[in-house]
């Protein structure tokens, strides 16, 4: 985000937009909708094709229920005890209790379908992403433009990466079940370099999306704050064509990329809507043309 000062501007604008408005409810209840709409169900991607978003939805799906399970586990946020007083006065069978941060929020028996859900819940997330997976991967070894303009690091690794870490997780759900355990040494050790590498790879390429995406959320606050502050008008064509907050943003976006595009009079180029910049540029030329004496050649 620090190469991006676009996106890094959004977030912060987001955030400081949130609790320093006055509209902090109406603006939380939007972010939450935004959020369930385009991160949970991946509405934005729908309109390009419902194969692509069922592929989509199962990747950011699969990937966002292992994160949200594998993260409370390992801080130990979440964990299982089993209650063995409940299991000698029941029927025998091991009883289990989930606990989230220290409270107790459910019991369950041992092969119950709780307990098939429940442990079996990052296999389930495997099957998402393996899905997900093949699906984008038929896409990139069949469209032709696509193969056309893809790369190794920026396009196939990326999906070789998520199907690694999940063929390797599911398989050490398999290989305790079925094989006793033959290859679990492989496994696991797969699917740790397979998952360090995952988390390397985030800020070079289109994992870069897990961050990047949410964060975009913010410009429906930003464009509703804006307008709700005032919109610029077009000293050329008379028009409002964008906020002024939008306006003032993007000046000092491009002076931190080392543009400055305020002219003589103290007025900025930016001013100008896109209609007010052509016929800037259509003049210039213009005037050009004619101190050169040659209005044509």
């Amino acid at each position: 985000m620090a190469a991006a000062p676009p996106t890094r501007l959004y977030f912060r604008r987001t955030w400081q937009l949130l609790f320093r408005s006055g509209h902090f409810l109406e603006y939380f209840t939007r972010f939450c909708r935004e959020m369930f709409v385009n991160i949970g169900v991946q509405r934005f991607i729908y309109p390009r094709g419902r194969s692509r978003w069922i592929g989509h939805f199962m990747l950011a799906t699969g990937c966002m229920l292992a994160f949200a399970i594998t993260i409370p586990l390992t801080l130990g946020w979440i964990y299982f005890t089993m209650d063995a007083a409940h299991s000698i006065n029941a029927t025998g069978a091991k009883y289990y209790e989930a606990y989230v941060f220290g409270f107790k929020v459910m019991g369950f028996p041992l092969g119950s379908l709780w307990a098939s859900l429940i442990f079996n819940a990052l296999s389930w997330c495997s099957l998402l992403v393996i899905f997900g997976v093949f699906i984008f991967l038929k896409r990139r070894v069949t469209k032709g433009g696509l193969i056309a303009s893809q790369s190794f690091g920026g396009d196939l690794l990326p999906l070789l990466l998520l199907l690694t870490v999940a063929v390797t997780g599911l398989g050490i759900t398999l290989d305790y079940h079925y094989l006793k355990g033959i290859s679990y040494n492989f496994m696991t050790i797969t699917h740790a370099i397979a998952v360090i590498m995952f988390l390397i790879w985030i800020p070079f390429g289109k994992f870069f999306h897990i961050i990047q995406r949410p964060a975009q959320i913010g410009v429906h606050i930003y464009r509703q704050e804006g307008e709700r502050r005032g919109m610029a008008v077009c000293p050329h064509t008379g028009k409002a064509f964008t906020t002024q907050m939008h306006v003032e943003d993007l000046k000092q976006v491009t002076k931190e990329l080392g543009f400055d595009f305020t002219l003589e009079d103290g007025t900025s180029h930016l001013d100008l809507s896109p209609e007010g910049k052509r016929d800037a540029l259509a003049t210039a030329h213009l005037k050009a043309r004619n101190a050169g004496g040659h209005l044509f050649g």
